[in-house]
């Protein structure tokens, strides 16, 4: 990879942490009485629902972060290095350093690793379908 190259990454890394870094976290609001100082029972699986959204999308985009931040180290302490895949040690392609440029792995094994243990939560619209 070249150092135009590598220049035009570091700086996409740089706007998507910034684009991060504004955007903040989502606040996750408690489940509130009503005025009466009675829950609402229907009410309470929404609230449920929204603080578990907020948690999820804060926890990834704190992921996303240290994704980036690590890109930036590892560009910053070997540069020639950066954009092999750290399990094969073939390069990664350019075009998915584009779309991603914090990427460690080549596509070939990030899908060898598959999604990871399921840990019981649901995944997909069909998990929801009672069989």
């Amino acid at each position: 990879m070249n150092e135009e190259t590598r220049e035009k990454l570091r700086e996409r890394l740089r706007e998507k942490r910034r684009e991060l870094l504004d955007e903040g976290d989502l606040k996750v609001e408690p489940n509130r009485p009503d005025p009466m100082g009675q829950a609402d029972e229907d009410e309470q699986p929404l609230n449920e629902m929204n603080q578990v959204i907020a948690s999820r999308r804060n926890r990834m985009r704190a992921q996303e972060i240290a994704g980036i931040e690590a890109a930036l180290r590892r560009m910053e302490e070997d540069p020639e290095e950066y954009g092999r895949c750290v399990d094969c040690d073939e390069w990664i392609p350019v075009r998915r350093l584009e779309l991603m440029p914090w990427a460690q792995r080549c596509v070939e094994c990030q899908s060898a690793l598959g999604e990871g243990p399921r840990d019981g939560r649901r995944r997909h619209a069909l998990d929801f379908v009672d069989s």
